[in-house]
């Protein structure tokens, strides 16, 4: 298995489980499993069966409205593979009615077991140690070894790489006369980029950006844009920097300082990197 950059190389397989007891257009069970961030099937206690990818809930549209008469419990569970290969920890983390939980978590190069108890534990230390046996002998073997199984079998999906298409935007506001300038990457895989807003060369303070937020495209790729509002007093120059593990270098794209349209976009890249 080819090998990705430090920091974007680790898998994990992942399941969301959630029970829910109340009068709901929901299963009572559900569970949905991911691979990295692809999901491989689901599963409810009315369908009865392992559903391999490609599952769309009929459900997605209802929206469940408190109710006292309703108590939903949801558990995440998963393991990790690192850059090397190597296992890296396993989690469990519990929420009941959206209440954050217990929170467990194994790490097998050191074999501890950590805990952090939200509600009333009712182990004592004969069960501590037997959950912990459990975890370092049944359940991360299993986990790994299913993790390992469909990296293989969907090794095409995961592990490509698609290049990020990467603009930097202005557009005039009406209003106060201003500007917003938006630099906007979008259709890249996987997930995993930096985006930075730069003002004459100088990343511009988060608190001064909106947006931010990695949100998926309808094929399986991902979009992220950083905006910023600027007075027409300003005069500063403004360039977007993107990197990307499907990128050899750093992309720079600029903004053309005395433009007055209202929306525009200009690319500076290296070559072949779009």
């Amino acid at each position: 298995m080819d090998r990705m950059k430090t920091g974007t190389g680790s898998h994990s397989l992942v399941v969301f489980a959630t029970f829910i007891i109340g009068d709901t257009p929901f299963p009572e069970f559900s569970a949905v499993v991911m691979l990295d961030d692809i999901q491989l099937g689901y599963y409810d206690s009315d369908v009865r069966t392992f559903i391999l990818r490609g599952f769309k809930s009929e459900s997605e549209d209802v929206v469940l409205q408190e109710d006292a008469s309703v108590n939903v419990q949801q558990r995440i569970t998963g393991c990790e593979l690192l850059d090397d290969d190597q296992p890296g920890p396993m989690a469990v983390k519990d929420a009941f009615n959206g209440q954050t939980g217990d929170h467990l978590s194994f790490t097998n190069d050191q074999h501890s077991f950590w805990s952090q108890w939200q509600w009333p534990a009712m182990w004592d230390k004969l069960q501590f140690s037997q959950v912990k046996w459990l975890y370092e002998n049944i359940y991360q073997p299993i986990c790994l070894r299913t993790l390992r199984t469909y990296l293989r079998k969907q090794r095409n999906r995961v592990m490509r790489k698609v290049k990020p298409r990467v603009r930097l935007l202005q557009k005039t506001l009406p209003d106060s006369g201003g500007a917003k300038v938006t630099c906007l990457a979008t259709g890249f895989y996987p997930r995993h980029i930096n985006l930075t807003l730069l003002r004459d060369g100088q990343p511009v303070s988060d608190h001064q950006i909106t947006g931010g937020e990695l949100l998926p495209n309808g094929d399986e790729t991902y979009q992220m844009r950083k905006s910023l509002e600027v007075s027409a007093e300003e005069h500063h120059h403004y360039t977007c920097t993107a990197e990307h593990l499907s990128l050899d270098n750093k992309l720079h794209i600029a903004l053309d300082k005395g433009s007055q349209t209202s929306l525009q976009s200009n690319y500076t890249a290296t070559p072949g990197e779009l």
